[in-house]
Order: structure tokens, then C-alpha cells, then sequence
């Protein structure tokens, strides 16, 4: 069972809930409702019980205060004849994370008792002292390491809650449980020193065969009672790259949002790069690099792809679609496709991305924090380039807002990732298909941990259970 609050997701986890109800062999309604030729209504009426199944397993829900008893009575029913179980969740990290603190800076009462008492971390409590799962598996940012409760560190208060929550709800202010489990918590690296230092806790996701840097707390809790054994380590393994990744995604070009919209007037923006002022002031290198990408323009046969594209591409026959889902691309300000032009071929020539302190001063964004590009250290690379031999920079909600920090490679596309090129480095397969808009679908994959992690750590409860 899973529960989630936002209604899009929900729909993608329950269509995915379907699917997995046929095995290796998806049904011609499943097929055509991914092309988007049925609607998924449709797909669902044609195997009403399979319909059913995937709305009893993927369940709506807003965890809190008034829906408090229904979720554990709904773990309870499922946990009645299942045992053992396992827990998997990352409660909302906001008042954890370094961007949320640091949008609160000066708010003296944010990281207090009251604030963490009001979080789901409190829901997540609870499950576990209500229903103590013999495993569960806590995933949240790496800033929760230094963040502070009062004078004291979070995460040692935090794993004080994990080892025992039924004590942790009655300091929350909740009813007490008439379970009283205890957890031992672990750490899932094998360089883990073993002594409780925090940073034991970090799973650096390139370690671990994901083409991303994706960095994250991620604590494993065995239930003292449940077994004598402790749980194994992930294994390293060499993550690829984005090359590897996305490198054979069929080629598409970016939108104009700010004059018309075509291949024609798409590429005569670029052609006049060249002619720009700020041109010359490039380095002779990144000068070559966008000389040589805008000689190389060639409209894309897909032009900028769509929601389902029929492709003998990137594996796609082999998908339940039979060619690409989810890969369209974004619509750029025709300065902002100057800037993407400029610092994916910088990325080429200089093997960095660049910050804005090597932005010509005629191509800077015209934004406070920009100044003379030695403004806000936070803002200084605000334009960031997806390197194509180094794995992905951190894939984020924050893809949803505007790209800029996921810029693609490859200069003769001049655009940020779609949903399927971020969705291949979160390590989704490319039959996974995202309801909803395409930012509800960004904010998805970003939200996700990259299910071949997932798996990796699948596989370490499932040896520990036995």
C-alpha cells in the first residue's frame, strides 16, 4: 500500500499500481492510454478488476490530524495477514533542509519544538509506534545533518525519536501506544565509521551505479525483537554518466516563449549569436564550441517532441508505448536561449559550468542578485550545465520552476532536460509514465528516489527478513 497526499502523483502511482497487475505483458488499453489514444479511464474500464486492485494498493490520502486514525487503521488492515512488513517513507523535509532554513533565516521560532511537532515526521512516529513494522527505511536531505534544535543537533534528537517512538509521540503531546517497539538503527554505507557520526548516514547515490549526485540521509531501522542479524551495506559501483544516460534520446530543439515559435525563427536566433557584442569577449575556446554547434544546427525529426513519440530510438520498442513518453521539451526567452547556448558550449570547451563570474557582461540576467555577476554566492550558477561525462547534478522539484539549473549538454539543442531525460537519471525505466502536467510530472521524478537505488536497498531488507 502506498498513501499520498498529492492527487496527480497519487494518479501516476495507482496507473503504475495497474500496470504491474499484468506482469511482463501490458494490455492493448494500458498501451493506448500511454499514447495518450484512450484515456486512462478507459484503460481502467476494460480490466475492472485490475482497476480495483491498483485503487487498493495506491491510496489518496493527506496524512494529519483528521485522517490520523484512518491511515493506521488502513496499515492495520494490511499489515493483519501480512508479517513481516516494512515502512518506507521520507517525511517532508522543509523544516530540515538548507533552502527551507534558509527562506526562514531570522525567524527565530522555525526550527523549534512546535514547528517539528507539526510535521509528518510526527505522522511517520506514529505508524511506527502504533503498528511497529519489523523494518523501515527513513530517506531525507543531507541538511538535516547540521540542523539545530535549540542548541542541540536535530539528527541526534531525531534518531532518539527512530530508537524508541512510542516515547517520541507521548513528547510530541499525542496518545501514547500500547506497543512499545524499539529500533536499531543503521547506517546503509560501508565506510560507515559505526560510532554515530552523522555523516555515517549519507548514501552518495554516484557510489552506488545512479548516473546522479545525489546525496541523502538515508537510515535503515531493524525492530530489536524482529531479528538477530544485522542488515548488509550498499555495494559501490561506478555511476554513469549523463552521456551514458540520455545520450541516445532522440534530439529535440527548445520553445520560444517571448515571439514565434518554429525551427526557422528557433534557429536564426542562434545563428546570430555570433554577431552578438558580448560574443567577443568569449574565450577563443568557447568561441570555437558555439561556432562549431551553430554550423551543426539541424532540425530535430521530432522537432520538440511530445507526450508520446513514436521512435525506433533509445530502446523505446521495447517499452510498453513502443516508442518515447514523456519527452517534450520547454519554452525559453529568447535571451535565455542565448544563455543556454553560451554555457552548454562553455561546458563543452572548458569541462566546467560555468558561474555567472564567467558570463560576458552583455549576456548577464537581468536580475538583482546578478549585479556584476559577483553578487549573491547562491545565485552563481544559476545557469548550470548537465556535464555529459561526469554524472547528473542533483535532480530536484526544482527542475519544474524554470530549467535553468539542468541545462543539456549539447549545445545544438540550446534547452533544459525533459521529463524523460530526468526521469533516466533518476533511474526510472522508460515505461514509467508521469500523469498530470509536465511540471506536476518534474516535480514528481525530482521528489523520487531513484528507484535503482530503491531496489539496491530493497534487496538489503529482504536478505535481512529472510
Amino acid at each position: 500500500m502506498s498513501i499520498e497526499k498529492d492527487v496527480v502523483a497519487w494518479q501516476t502511482l495507482r496507473l503504475r499500481a495497474f500496470r504491474r497487475q499484468f506482469g511482463t505483458k501490458a494490455p492493448p488499453s494500458y498501451c493506448q492510454a500511454i499514447r495518450g489514444e484512450v484515456s486512462i479511464d478507459a484503460a481502467y474500464a476494460a480490466h475492472p478488476s485490475q482497476a480495483d486492485a491498483a485503487s487498493h494498493e495506491a491510496i489518496q490520502l493527506e496524512l494529519g490530524a483528521s485522517n490520523r486514525r484512518k491511515a493506521i487503521e488502513l496499515v492495520q488492515a494490511r499489515i493483519a495477514t501480512s508479517s513481516p512488513w516494512v515502512l518506507v517513507g521520507g517525511p517532508p523535509c522543509q523544516a530540515y533542509s538548507l533552502i527551507g532554513r534558509a527562506r526562514n533565516k531570522g525567524n527565530r521560532t522555525y526550527i523549534a519544538d512546535d514547528d517539528i511537532r507539526q510535521t509528518l515526521y510526527v505522522e511517520y512516529l506514529d505508524v511506527l509506534a502504533n503498528a511497529a513494522p519489523d523494518v523501515f527505511v527513513m530517506e531525507n536531505v543531507k541538511g538535516l545533518l547540521s540542523a539545530r534544535l535549540d542548541s542541540r543537533r536535530l539528527f541526534g534528537r531525531l534518531v532518539e525519536d527512530l530508537q524508541s517512538p512510542a516515547a517520541a509521540i507521548v513528547r510530541a503531546g499525542r496518545v501514547g501506544s500500547r506497543r512499545k517497539p524499539r529500533y536499531t538503527i543503521y547506517p546503509l554505507v560501508q565506510h560507515a565509521s559505526n560510532n554515530g557520526d552523522p555523516a555515517d548516514y549519507i548514501v552518495r547515490a554516484e557510489q552506488h551505479g545512479i548516473p546522479q549526485a545525489r546525496h541523502r540521509v538515508i537510515l535503515l531501522g531493524v525492530r530489536d525483537d524482529a531479528t538477530g542479524a544485522a542488515p548488509g551495506k550498499l555495494r559501490r559501483s561506478e555511476g554513469q554518466t549523463v552521456q551514458d544516460t540520455i545520450g541516445n534520446m532522440p534530439r529535440l530543439r527548445s520553445g520560444i516563449s517571448d515571439g514565434p515559435d518554429d525551427w526557422n525563427h528557433w534557429r536564426d536566433l542562434l545563428l546570430r549569436v555570433r554577431s552578438k557584442s558580448w560574443f567577443s569577449k568569449l574565450d577563443a575556446r568557447v568561441q570555437r564550441e558555439i561556432g562549431q554547434s551553430v554550423s551543426l544546427l539541424r532540425r530535430p525529426i521530432a522537432d520538440r517532441g511530445g507526450e508520446f513519440m513514436p521512435s525506433r530510438r533509445a530502446g523505446a520498442e521495447s517499452s510498453d508505448a513502443g516508442g518515447v513518453i514523456n519527452h517534450s521539451t520547454r519554452s525559453h526567452m529568447r535571451s535565455d536561449l542565448e544563455r543556454y547556448m553560451f554555457v552548454s558550449a562553455f561546458g563543452r570547451a572548458m569541462e566546467r559550468s560555468p558561474s555567472l563570474l564567467d558570463f560576458p557582461r552583455g549576456l548577464l540576467p537581468h536580475h538583482k542578485s546578478a549585479g556584476k555577476g559577483t553578487g549573491d554566492p547562491a545565485f552563481a550558477d544559476r545557469f548550470r550545465v548537465q556535464r555529459a561525462d561526469w554524472p547528473a547534478t542533483t535532480v530536484t522539484s526544482h527542475i519544474a520552476k524554470d530549467g535553468h539549473y539542468y541545462i543539456h549538454p549539447d549545445p545544438t539543442q540550446c534547452r533544459s532536460l525533459t521529463v524523460r531525460e530526468a526521469a533516466r537519471l533518476q533511474t526510472f525505466p522508460d515505461d514509467y509514465f508521469f500523469c498530470g502536467p509536465r511540471t506536476a510530472q518534474y516535480h514528481q521524478v525530482g521528489n523520487a528516489v531513484p528507484p535503482r537505488l530503491a531496489s539496491q536497498i530493497a534487496r538489503i531488507v529482504a536478505d535481512l527478513l529472510g
